[in-house]
């Protein structure tokens, strides 16, 4: 049986402050990283046959994410790759991210990153206006952002992911072209560009709701994401997934993980994990958390759960769906099943299919929730 490379994710939910669009799981406690640790180097033992379901499989990347992992020091990440080193055999793993805010990336800093297994770092920079980034309320500026990136390569990082946002309040197509503009200057190997979305709750959201800012129209946000599509792949990047680009080799190998719907380990307050029979996820209370009592709630996976997945997924990225692949999976009829509710779609120019595979056309990713939203089986 071929193995599968399995991906494995740490929740790290401390943040100097929230910013304005954010409802990611996070906490400004600071004095509880430590009690945070030896919590998790406890699910760490725990979970460590959670993807026996999954065998044979091998952990192909790590990705450290947030709230803010750079909040942790060099110290604290040293304790979680020992543990982690105690219970998984991390002598396969290609690739390991951490996530980053631009004024925690000192040159001391990175160089005591450097010292550690990370070989990729994920920058969230979201915009190089000042104006953009004080609104939502980012603790960086624009000099601030683009000296992180410069300083990351003199420390030897040569893997770098910068997220950018789009549909920003105050923003504007010029504003945008530049930010555009100076990621390619800075020549991050991947970029990830996502649209402005906000929970109810959020700050941003409730001062919307009080006429303090006019949210960007539909036609700005469209016209903004086909700009950002064409400038990178002009500049050479591939447009591989909806919210994605990467420059030749370096598409995000953990978040494909998730695309290809391979099995993945979560740990940390509100971390996510998929053994390919079922999900679980942790609670989102980090009190709860760090007295070792790991509250979660878990489902086994319908053949019309794995069937919807397959699609959420696979429509995301460049390939599609590959006609073999998925009568492997779920038969024949399913495929033509999926050709006939695709029918109208294809009529239309939004999907493109052939005889090996069914894609989404990239003149449509600014609608793809929709299409794949009338795929699904309800």
């Amino acid at each position: 049986m071929e193995e599968k490379a399995a991906g494995l994710y740490i929740h790290v939910p401390f943040c100097q402050r929230k910013c304005a669009y954010c409802d990611f799981y996070s906490r400004a406690e600071k004095q509880l990283i430590a009690p945070y640790i030896a919590a998790l180097c406890q699910e760490i033992a725990e979970s460590s046959n959670y993807l026996d379901a999954a065998a044979p499989y091998y952990i192909a990347t790590i990705y450290f994410g947030g709230g803010t992992p750079s909040q942790l020091s060099a110290e604290h990440f040293q304790k979680i790759f020992d543990c982690l080193a105690q219970h998984y055999d991390l002598s396969r793993v290609e690739e390991i991210t951490l996530e980053a805010n631009p004024d925690d990336l000192s040159a001391d800093y990175l160089q005591s990153l450097k010292s550690l297994p990370f070989n990729r770092l994920s920058i969230g920079i979201q915009s190089f206006n000042n104006q953009e980034l004080t609104f939502i309320h980012r603790r960086h500026d624009a000099q601030t952002a683009i000296r992180a990136v410069k300083e990351a390569r003199k420390a030897g990082f040569n893997n770098i992911s910068i997220d950018l946002m789009f549909g920003l309040p105050l923003q504007t197509m010029e504003s945008f072209a530049e930010s555009i503009r100076q990621a390619i200057a800075l020549k991050a190997e991947h970029i990830s560009a996502y649209m402005l979305g906000l929970e109810p709750e959020v700050p941003l959201a409730k001062s919307l709701e009080a006429g303090l800012w006019q949210a960007c129209d539909d036609e700005t946000a469209a016209d903004m994401y086909q700009y950002l599509s064409e400038q990178l792949q002009a500049a050479g990047y591939e447009h591989y997934e909806i919210s994605n680009f990467a420059l030749p080799g370096r598409r995000s190998r953990h978040n494909s993980s998730y695309w290809k719907g391979l099995p993945y380990i979560g740990l940390g307050p509100s971390a996510h994990a998929y053994n390919l029979i079922g999900r679980r996820w942790n609670a989102s209370d980090l009190h709860t958390y760090i007295k070792g009592n790991f509250v979660r709630e878990e489902e086994m996976l319908s053949p019309e759960d794995n069937y919807n997945d397959y699609l959420l997924t696979r429509l995301r990225t460049r390939e599609g769906i590959a006609k073999h692949d998925l009568i492997a999976r779920f038969g024949q009829e399913k495929w033509q099943q999926l050709q006939q509710e695709s029918a109208l779609f294809i009529e239309q120019k939004q999907l493109i299919s052939t005889e090996t595979q069914l894609q989404i056309a990239p003149s449509a990713y600014f609608v793809s929730d929709n299409i794949i939203r009338e795929l699904l089986e309800v």
